[in-house]
């Protein structure tokens, strides 16, 4: 067990603490920590990206009538 010094935030001493070394005394793994900050930091973002639902997409993709043959003009999607 390894003892710490509990600090105020002017700098003096406040306490002490105990901290067990099997959590405490171990190296840590870099990989492991980078991960875990970007997925809190992802998941803080706000995100303002937008996506269209079927009733705000203009036009259906699809032609009204066929190219040739109908007489009309031509036309491309609805």
């Amino acid at each position: 067990m390894a003892n710490y010094d509990v600090l105020k935030v002017d700098g003096s001493k406040s306490g002490s603490v105990e901290l067990n070394d099997a959590v405490f005394a171990i190296e840590p793994n870099n990989s492991v920590l980078f991960e875990a900050i970007n997925l809190q930091r992802a998941s803080l973002r706000q995100g303002t990206h937008a996506v269209k639902n079927r009733s705000a997409v203009r036009g259906g993709g699809r032609k009204p009538w066929r190219q040739k043959g109908t007489g009309r003009a031509r036309q491309g999607t609805i």
